[in-house]
């Protein structure tokens, strides 16, 4: 096992028991979040993979995460979700840390969520500019359904290592389909504009299928692909030989199959 996931494990194993419950990381894509069954949730996934907002964070490698959260009685929570990096992604990073606290409420079929989030990239800074790469937003979501829309907005100055990028803006959409039996069908789609820079933007899509399974358990499946509004995500890289002297280059906007097995509790 690779030294950061020997870091992330124990943490992972402590919030299994402290729960008896759990739902998935905020981070992930998706509708906002239904009011949790018990107060205090938390989950666990090993995944081939990091993706987020299309993006691979692993540089293709697996990833483990957790996560944590909870519910008040009135509709306010507060969760904290983990998840492991490269540092060929992020310069001298390998942990994602999120921090969020959320209202979410329903008038009938119609769901509606407000949130704030804080992502913490403990020891990463992209050193040609001295930017971290920590950041802030606001996000406003709503569910019809089995539709759901969300739109997250940078309330920082700085966004993922971008300096001046206060008003950057993510809209996701999509639909999670009941096929019965436990299937469930994940469609998604993301659009990213980064404030003042727009040669950063992208769109992003991901087609998914996940499966409930006994103990606790959910396998999920999906392709997922996206697209910058230039050539600058295509050959990526932080410039940082490896250990080999060798500067590695990826496009993490690539198409990929990632696949992941969750523990709730």
């Amino acid at each position: 096992m690779k030294p950061v996931l020997q870091r992330l494990l124990p943490l992972c194993l402590g919030l299994i028991a402290f729960t008896a419950q759990a739902q998935t990381g905020a981070a992930a894509d998706g509708a906002p979040a239904a009011p949790a069954a018990a107060p205090l949730t938390a989950n666990v996934t090993l995944a081939s993979q990091y993706i987020s907002r299309g993006f691979r964070q692993t540089w293709g490698q697996p990833a483990l995460q957790g996560g944590a959260d909870y519910a008040f009685p009135n509709g306010f929570s507060v969760g904290t979700w983990l998840s492991t990096m490269s540092n060929r992604y992020i310069e001298n990073g390998t942990l994602e840390w999120d921090l969020y606290g959320a209202y979410t409420g329903a008038a009938g079929d119609l769901g509606y969520s407000a949130a704030v989030y804080y992502y913490k990239y403990p020891g990463a800074e992209y050193k040609a500019s001295a930017t971290k790469y920590d950041y802030s937003e606001l996000s406003f979501g709503a569910t019809y359904k089995m539709l759901y829309a969300k739109y997250n907005y940078t309330i920082s100055h700085d966004f993922f290592g971008i300096v001046d990028a206060r008003g950057t803006g993510y809209l996701d959409i999509g639909a999670n389909l009941d096929l019965g039996d436990g299937y469930t069908l994940n469609l998604h789609a993301g659009d990213g504009r980064v404030a003042n820079n727009s040669m950063w933007n992208w769109r992003d899509l991901k087609v998914g299928v996940s499966k409930t399974l006994p103990g606790g358990f959910t396998l999920a499946a999906a392709y997922t692909k996206a697209k910058g509004a230039t050539n600058a995500y295509d050959n990526y890289t932080l410039g940082i030989p490896n250990s080999a002297g060798v500067v590695e280059t990826s496009n993490p906007a690539d198409g990929t199959l990632v696949l992941a097995l969750t523990k709730t509790f």
